[in-house]
């Protein structure tokens, strides 16, 4: 008996949350007591939640850091790093910068976190009250200006790397492994493989034990959705569509017309072109949810259909692959700030800005797997002062629509991955790009192997 797809698993499991929480909310409905197997069913999904939530928060600071450090050995020990390496990250580092700003406008003009008043009440009590010390500390500082941002940056040196982790502060974390890995690449060829070999080894051990506990997901998504939607029944299906509509606009927006425009006016080509090439990586990446296991027909498309060389496509495709995030960099970015609009934190100018940068950093290490993201919400939203039981909820929140959202995101990754390679290309002489396609011509016709 072939087994059931992942996502048909989740898709199976949302609707059999949908219907036991909302069961149990149309049940007690108006009673001001509720009866007892309502308490037991909710404490019972609920600890299910937590357990899949935990298993999530014990892989983040592992699989963070260890996919962070072989990125950057392996960026770093290239031959061509100078100046290839530094056209790359800095297309990478601005498509993610706008990508994460485009959300950022979005979610406070959109508000998708403005919730009903009868609904307010119910979430607040959910939510208890964030940690506003972390907060109140941040916004504190934007009295002072640009002392507000420069204590950000100060936080990224800790004075105690494990006791930051401990905490929870997983952006010194971040800059230490940065670090690390940039020095371990210019360590002489020896060291440098043995250190690669060990993290690799590490960051594949993780990875399997990300991957293994995602397998759970439809379990984790049956203790997390029921207790949510037991308390607020269809009240909050408004909230869910406002929150999945304004990320869908943000990652339309990227596709549409900020991708396109590096295309244009960079790169001098038919953006159109550009999306006939892709297609299909795009279907691929969309279906899969997964820009690694999309990697090679990735590659296959950029060097055939959109006639990239070699040269760049294999430097710029996998480490794109590794640190280009832009769809899963909006995505953390418009559910933290949604989250805080749900729960009634208040999120000034400093905190935002600490989401940005957040954002960008921590999508470098998301592993490009299903549901991977979760992993680097936790991480972000831990960072902005959300307390254990708002992260319980608002990951409860996000999953039931997080897999169409991560298709969506995934496929524009990898059309990200391939934008890279083609302004890249030609900003290092290339020419005759989509040749092929203009004239018709399926690559399998081709008479040059444009892998040689």
């Amino acid at each position: 008996m072939k087994k059931i797809a992942l996502h048909w698993q989740i898709v199976i499991a949302l609707a059999l949350a949908f219907a036991v929480g909302l069961w149990a909310n149309f049940e007690t409905e108006g009673m001001e007591e509720k009866p007892d197997w309502f308490g037991e069913l909710e404490y019972f999904a609920g600890f299910v939640g937590k357990l899949f939530l935990n298993a999530l928060k014990m892989m983040v600071v592992p699989l963070v850091t260890t996919s962070i450090i072989v990125g950057i050995i392996n960026v770093g020990g290239e031959r061509n790093f100078g100046r290839l390496g530094l056209k790359t990250l800095g297309f990478y580092a601005a498509t993610g910068l706008l990508a994460v700003c485009t959300g950022l406008l979005l979610v406070n003009l959109i508000q998708p976190g403005e919730v009903p008043p009868e609904l307010e009440a119910t979430m607040r009590a959910q939510g208890a009250e964030a940690d506003s010390a972390k907060i109140q500390g941040a916004e504190k500082n934007a009295e002072d200006g640009f002392r507000g941002i420069l204590e950000i940056f100060q936080r990224m040196i800790p004075a105690n790397l494990f006791d930051a982790a401990v905490k929870g502060q997983l952006l010194g974390l971040i800059f230490f492994s940065l670090l690390f890995g940039f020095f371990v690449s210019k360590l002489p060829e020896k060291p440098r493989k043995t250190q690669l070999r060990f993290w690799e080894s590490l960051n594949a051990a993780f990875l399997a034990m990300t991957k293994f506990i995602i397998a759970f997901a439809p379990i984790g998504v049956l203790g997390l959705v029921i207790p949510t939607l037991m308390t607020t029944g269809t009240e909050l299906f408004e909230v869910m569509g406002k929150f999945a509509l304004t990320v869908l606009l943000g990652l339309g927006i990227h596709l549409f017309v900020v991708l396109p425009l590096f295309l244009k006016f960079i790169a001098k080509e038919n953006p159109w072109n550009h999306f006939r090439a892709m297609a299909p990586a795009m279907l691929t990446a969309f279906s899969t949810a997964s820009s690694s296991a999309t990697l090679p027909l990735t590659m296959d498309c950029v060097r055939k259909r959109a006639g990239v060389s070699n040269k760049v496509t294999s430097f710029t495709l996998p480490l794109g692959a590794t640190v280009n995030m832009d769809g899963t960099a909006l995505f953390e970015c418009v559910v933290v700030v949604f989250l805080a609009q749900l729960f009634g934190v208040e999120m000034g100018f400093v905190t935002q800005f600490s989401v940005v940068v957040m954002a960008l950093l921590t999508s470098i290490g998301v592993a490009g797997i299903p549901s991977a993201s979760l992993v680097a919400i936790i991480v972000i939203l831990n960072a902005a002062g959300f307390n254990p039981e708002q992260i319980t909820i608002g990951v409860g929140i996000v999953y039931v629509v997080d897999r169409v959202l991560d298709m969506c995101r995934t496929a524009i990754n990898v059309f990200g991955d391939s934008c890279a390679a083609v302004v890249i290309g030609k900003t290092e002489g290339e020419s005759g790009y989509y040749e092929n396609l203009v004239q018709g011509q399926d690559e399998s016709e081709e008479k040059e192997d444009l892998f040689a």
